[in-house]
């Protein structure tokens, strides 16, 4: 069994995704999500298992990450019938270092366009990805998922920015600040602000232990 992991953040003002490019077959040259096969010897369970894959690769630890589904059929591998468990993870792109692994030539980067990205995949992994980024749009509507995409200390204008650029659309300013009162899972950071042109603007993070909050309606 292995794990998958959909890895997006927010660069240059869109989703992206972090591929790898495979050394090995099947797929030699290939674009592919990083992954590897459980340790049973290692990992307490598939979460843990998710999160040393993720490590491994990006070097990140704690960012936010969530089980997808399990994927697994005859068709996704030429060397027979395989199964795979998918997560995906949202961070913030500057807390990224990226590590090529064994069977990785290249890392990088990639625009999601729709809920795919410009290149082939390896194995079933387009199907993966377009099923990683319709979770997070349908999340964005109800949750505080987008601040996982920022570094720890951000403004509310930085905030509202990541959920115009997931959701497509622009938002009333007095109307998102008040659902992020409501939501009550950001504190400000306390004598910190970000220098600004009219007036410095404050910074603020995630309240501990308040990382996912469901808001009571969509934004």
């Amino acid at each position: 069994m292995t794990i998958d992991v959909v890895i997006l953040t927010l660069r240059e003002g869109h989703l992206q995704v972090l591929l790898m490019r495979r050394g090995a077959e099947p797929f030699a040259g290939s674009w592919a999500l990083p992954g590897g096969y459980i340790h049973p010897e290692e990992d307490a369970d598939l979460d843990a298992a998710a999160r040393r894959v993720l490590h491994a690769k990006t070097g990140v630890r704690t960012p936010f990450m969530e089980q997808l589904q399990a994927f697994g059929d005859g068709q996704r591998d030429p060397r027979g019938w395989t199964a795979t468990f998918a997560y995906f993870a949202l961070v913030a792109s500057d807390a990224m270092v990226l590590k090529e692994g064994a069977n990785a030539e290249e890392v990088a980067w990639w625009q999601i366009k729709g809920k795919q990205v410009e290149t082939p995949l390896a194995f079933d992994h387009a199907r993966i990805v377009a099923a990683a980024v319709s979770r997070l749009r349908s999340k964005v509507e109800y949750t505080s998922l987008p601040a996982h995409l920022l570094p720890p200390k951000f403004t509310l204008p930085d905030l509202q920015k990541v959920y115009e650029q997931i959701l497509g659309r622009q938002m009333d300013k007095s109307a998102f600040r008040k659902r992020m009162a409501e939501a009550a899972f950001l504190e400000p950071v306390t004598g910190e602000k970000r220098p600004a042109s009219n007036r410095p603007a404050q910074l603020y993070r995630i309240k501990r232990g308040r990382g996912t909050i469901f808001f009571d309606r969509t934004i």
